[in-house]
């Protein structure tokens, strides 16, 4: 199995990144989406359920998709021998945020929820500053697998 993933890691880490692009889309744009939503869309209207269907396309169609393949692919990375050795801290750092990234998908999933029943209770401010959660996770991620700093 070790001999396998070794042979296939430039095809495991390709398809990694690109899952990751793929959810990090979603991440960034479904909050955005929140925002125009609750600041531009009289409940009940034709624009609400349009706003409600793209809402539930990405995160069905883009995010859950992608974020299962970043988690399956990522994996792999980590059971490749010689690719990630814990006796250092940046693979810790990047656990911590990715866990992050997860919650942050599950907590848009729970607002999408509560758009589609009719009962969102945050303003717009309050998903803006939420679409600044994956930016300062993204950056944890970059820079614990490629700078390395800790």
């Amino acid at each position: 199995m070790a001999g396998m993933l070794a042979d296939l890691y430039p095809w495991v880490k390709s398809f990694h990144v690109i899952s990751v692009i793929a959810w990090m889309a979603g991440l960034f744009y479904l909050p955005r989406l929140f925002v125009y939503h609750t600041e531009q869309v009289e409940l009940g209207s034709k624009t609400d359920d349009m706003f409600k269907t793209m809402e539930r396309r990405l995160l069905r169609a883009i995010m859950n998709p992608s974020m299962i393949a970043s988690w399956g692919f990522g994996l792999l990375l980590v059971l490749t021998p010689g690719i990630v050795d814990w006796s250092t801290v940046w693979p810790w750092t990047k656990l911590a945020a990715i866990l992050g990234m997860t919650w942050f998908h599950m907590w848009c999933a729970a607002r999408r929820r509560a758009f589609a029943e009719g009962r969102n209770d945050r303003d717009g401010r309050h998903y803006r500053i939420m679409n600044e959660v994956p930016t300062l996770l993204l950056l944890v991620i970059v820079f614990s697998v490629i700078a390395r700093p800790f």
